[in-house]
């Protein structure tokens, strides 16, 4: 006990820091969803052949967007399932501005039972950040 009250600052520093490192592994989004970087998303995009699916509303998706992105706006989305079922055990990127409305299509996709969802951490800001291709239509 003497040890306890003799070194709580270094206890209460250990604890933090092992929380801190941990909370990578708990970072996930909606639905338990994983939050990708750019560069894991250049990756399941290239090896796994997964499909990117824009969120964001029309205007933004002209604007510029991911080369071969299917554009179906968060609030057409539970409407237009349908479209996306034969991608239902295949690998889908999600993404909109920022990251928040990514997360909450990604919330219904992963209700419609799709298996393989992935949100893109950042969304096309962090996207256009890293200096990655965009096309507008």
């Amino acid at each position: 006990m003497e040890f306890f009250k003799e070194n709580v600052l270094l206890i209460g520093l250990a604890l933090g820091s092992g929380i801190m490192l941990l909370l990578p592994s708990f970072k996930k989004g909606a639905g338990g969803v994983p939050n990708l970087g750019t560069t894991e998303a250049i990756s399941l995009i290239n090896r796994n052949n997964a499909l990117v699916l824009d969120v964001r509303d029309d205007a933004e998706f002209a604007s510029g967007h991911i080369v071969d992105a299917k554009h179906i706006p968060l609030a057409k989305l539970a409407e237009r399932l349908n479209e996306l079922n034969k991608y239902k055990d295949k690998p889908i990127l999600v993404n909109c501005q920022r990251g928040m409305r990514s997360a909450k299509a990604c919330d219904i996709l992963r209700k419609a039972e799709f298996k393989q969802v992935n949100n893109l951490q950042g969304g096309l800001d962090a996207w256009i950040a890293a200096k990655l291709p965009v096309v507008k239509a």
